[in-house]
């Protein structure tokens, strides 16, 4: 339950006439506690805390919005206390939410900066994500998200083995990944349960791991985690196209860094994930 002082510091934050009428906890992932705060005077909050820098969260959703993707209004963002807008919607995928989803997304990826990176470290997960700004795609992926996040999942349950077929397949990596024509920003987190539809649209695009990196890094988590079907890859390809031999080739590799997560958070389990897609790189 939300503490006493943390329902006043919420109160405050938000400049309330009084305390909020009910409290209610909500699906918080693997992140810290979500509850959602009802009042008579306003509409109700989103209130996130825990242990990961919320302040992080915060700032990567006033980046989104900067861009004109939907997000939830932060209101209020310390490290141990996030604020924000609570959004009606749920999270179902029809064809028409898939299309819209593609058409968010297609014009976020057209958001570029000089370099691959981020202005500041990010989030993915319960994790901090690295982002120097880097002129190479290959070299940025290699050793910000795939080598450290190997390494990291070794403590996990990673066997020994894989750990070399992962460390050969970086080796290789700018001869199975492509650069983009200029750094992108990309969500780096979308699967159903962080997205508010309603009416068959996205209306909300909520628990980023933002920073600059090459489109298809988002187009394969799409893919290997089931986060949308064909109506969303046609669409987002009737937009920006999607080039020859990503779903072959190129998505498996990038599936690498988001399963070793998995492996990080949920332990051996998902070894087994990590091993498939290295049988589809060929590794």
């Amino acid at each position: 339950m939300l503490s006493s002082d943390l329902v006043d510091r919420v109160t405050s934050a938000l400049d309330a006439d009084v305390p909020p009428a009910s409290t209610t906890e909500l699906d918080g992932g693997h992140v810290g506690h979500v509850y959602r705060l009802d009042f008579d005077s306003r509409d109700p909050v989103v209130v996130k805390v825990g242990d990961t820098p919320l302040d992080v969260e915060g700032a990567m959703l006033d980046a989104l919005d900067r861009t004109g993707l939907p997000v939830p209004t932060v209101y209020h963002a310390e490290s141990d206390l996030l604020v924000l807008d609570y959004v009606e919607g749920d999270s179902e995928l029809t064809d028409r939410a898939e299309r819209n989803l593609a058409t968010h997304l297609a014009a976020l990826h057209e958001t570029t900066a000089p370099a691959f990176g981020f202005q500041f470290d990010t989030l993915s997960g319960p994790y901090r994500q690295p982002n120097p700004w880097t002129d190479s795609w290959v070299e940025f992926f290699r050793d910000q998200r795939l080598l450290p996040w190997c390494e990291a999942a070794q403590s996990d349950g990673l066997p020994a083995s894989t750990v070399e077929r992962i460390e050969a397949v970086a080796d290789d990596l700018d001869s199975l990944i492509t650069e983009p024509s200029a750094p992108r920003l990309v969500h780096g987190d979308v699967w159903e349960k962080n997205l508010r539809v309603r009416d068959g649209r996205v209306v909300a695009f909520l628990d980023p791991a933002c920073y600059y990196g090459h489109p298809e890094v988002e187009l394969a988590y799409i893919d290997w985690f089931d986060g949308a079907g064909d109506a969303f890859f046609d669409a987002y390809d009737e937009q920006r196209g999607i080039e020859s031999g990503f779903f072959e080739r190129r998505s498996p590799v990038y599936a690498l860094f988001p399963l070793l997560e998995h492996v990080r958070v949920f332990g051996s389990e998902y070894v087994p994930a990590v091993q498939d897609a290295l049988d589809e790189v060929g590794y």
